[in-house]
């Protein structure tokens, strides 16, 4: 009796996970064809979208040097819509300021990318820019 009742309860389940499954694959290929068709419109009445215009930005402010406040360094993320792109770091100090810049290929640092210059970049590849505040980057 137990066992038929754990049995009828797991294909409850089951089926119940199913029809979860299906109905949040409907819901976002609903999304995708909207998007679909925003792009086209917009292609439209715009023209062609160029993908290797830089179209993702973010400036990411902070304190590098615990001798400067005022958020005066930052990392300033300039991606393409295939992830390819740049990032301008300044860190500011009292009597020297320093700039890098770093290639981005696919939204990776071809060179390793210090922690402010990631969050600038993720946050360009995410659309939050274009000052993004600190405590809103994600991790």
């Amino acid at each position: 009796m137990l066992v038929t009742v754990v049995g009828l309860a797991g294909v409850v389940a089951g089926a119940t996970g199913m029809v979860i499954g299906l109905i949040a694959l409907r819901a976002a290929r609903r999304s995708v064809w909207r998007c679909l068709d925003v792009l086209a419109r917009r292609a439209a009445v715009e023209g062609r979208v160029d993908a290797r215009a830089i179209r993702d930005v973010a400036l990411y402010r902070y304190d590098a040097l615990d001798e400067m406040t005022g958020r005066l360094s930052f990392s300033l993320a300039l991606i393409n819509g295939f992830g390819d792109g740049v990032v301008l770091t300044s860190i500011n100090g009292r009597t020297e300021t320093r700039t890098y810049a770093r290639a981005v290929r696919g939204g990776k640092g071809v060179q390793p990318l210090s922690p402010e210059e990631d969050q600038a970049v993720r946050a360009a590849r995410l659309g939050m820019g274009p000052e993004v505040e600190p405590h809103r980057v994600l991790r």
